[in-house]
């Protein structure tokens, strides 16, 4: 399996993806029972979904940069 195959960037995109939502959840379920420091979750999991939606942006221009 070459580096620059979009199978490739999918997975390594999946699953820090679903932990950014899981942060996310775990903030908002924690801010809904008055929890104060579920802020941190939402913030940390806006934070880490931001950074893997600029790896994918940055990947998908690689490779089609330098083709598949």
């Amino acid at each position: 399996m070459s580096t620059t195959d979009p199978q490739f960037l999918y997975m390594i995109l999946v699953l820090p993806s679903l932990f950014g939502l899981t942060l996310l959840g775990e903030g908002l379920n924690k801010i809904a029972h008055n929890e104060w420091n579920g802020f941190l979750s939402v913030i940390f999991g806006l934070m880490f979904i931001g950074v893997v939606i600029f790896a994918y942006l940055f990947f998908s221009s690689y490779i089609a940069r330098n083709g598949t």
